[in-house]
């Protein structure tokens, strides 16, 4: 069972010939509210890709909360850990999506910041439970509940998005961290050296060139994207974390969720918005053979 730990969001997406400098303004299309935030996306990229998944997060009791649940709901995940909270709205991300595919992000945490690690309790926590969590809920939360999770014997994966310093003793709690390349350069350690202090390994991602993993073991490997057009790449982060998530919970080796989690990457690109192009574990077979 996956249980994933972070922020409910509505995305405002506008489309734009390109992403403009400080200062500049241009004219870009038809925005569009669709449902987002890590922790939701990811949440349904585990579930598309065939997982039992349980969310725990919050919205606020406005109109933007069923836009941000409404494809969670369609899609099976158990929401049962989510909270309503009434002083604060849900939280919502206003994204620009150039002609190119790149994005530009901004996120007002709203509910999320309300997020507690008690929402969760600990008969959820044992060796089977997959803990996903992100940082775009309070960092003491969730390096709380990951401590609970391992002491449960379960298993951790951490995504550093957006890049947060966090408590490195927490480091040989997590399973698998998994960052971007952006977010790789802010950990503070060389990436083989970072990669052995954790239980398994460092997962860095590198867009269109796949990702870069380095084991406990000192060994490292890369995994190839597959090649595509992008039309956005809003979403293809939680997608990989997610489908990853899912091939861990599955029983899959790291080498074979790793593919799987790199075609599910590459095909979150093929579609505008985060949920709405997560892929189905189908087409995600049908792309690795």
């Amino acid at each position: 069972m996956i249980l994933t730990f972070g922020s409910i969001n509505v995305d405002l997406i506008v489309p734009v010939p390109y992403l403009p400098q400080p200062g500049e303004t241009i004219l870009g299309g038809n925005y569009v509210l669709l449902p987002g935030g890590k922790g939701a996306n990811q949440a349904l990229a585990a579930r598309r890709a065939g997982s039992e998944v349980v969310l725990a997060g919050a919205v606020g009791r406005d109109s933007f909360a069923e836009i941000a649940l409404d494809l969670l709901r369609r899609g099976g995940v158990d929401l049962r850990l989510v909270r309503v909270v009434e002083r604060q709205p849900t939280g919502c991300a206003a994204i620009m999506v150039s002609d190119a595919g790149e994005n530009a992000i901004a996120v007002a945490p709203g509910a999320n910041a309300s997020v507690l690690a008690d929402q969760v309790p600990d008969k959820l926590l044992d060796a089977n439970t997959v803990l996903v969590a992100q940082m775009e809920v309070p960092l003491a939360e969730t390096e709380a509940l990951i401590r609970r999770v391992r002491m449960r014997g379960g298993r951790c994966l951490l995504n550093t998005a957006p890049a947060l310093q966090f408590d490195p003793g927490l480091l040989p709690e997590i399973d698998l961290l998994i960052a971007n390349e952006r977010e790789a350069a802010t950990l503070g350690l060389d990436l083989p050296e970072f990669g052995r202090r954790l239980r398994q390994a460092l997962v860095v991602t590198r867009g269109a060139r796949g990702a870069s993993v380095f084991l406990r073991d000192a060994t490292s490997l890369e995994v190839p994207a597959r090649g595509v057009e992008p039309v956005d790449t809003t979403g293809a982060g939680d997608a990989f974390t997610g489908v990853l998530a899912a091939s861990i919970d599955e029983g899959l080796p790291l080498a074979a969720a790793l593919r799987r989690a790199s075609a599910a990457g590459a095909l979150a690109c093929l579609a505008r918005g985060a949920q709405s192009a997560l892929p189905e574990r189908a087409t995600i077979d049908r792309a690795l053979t």
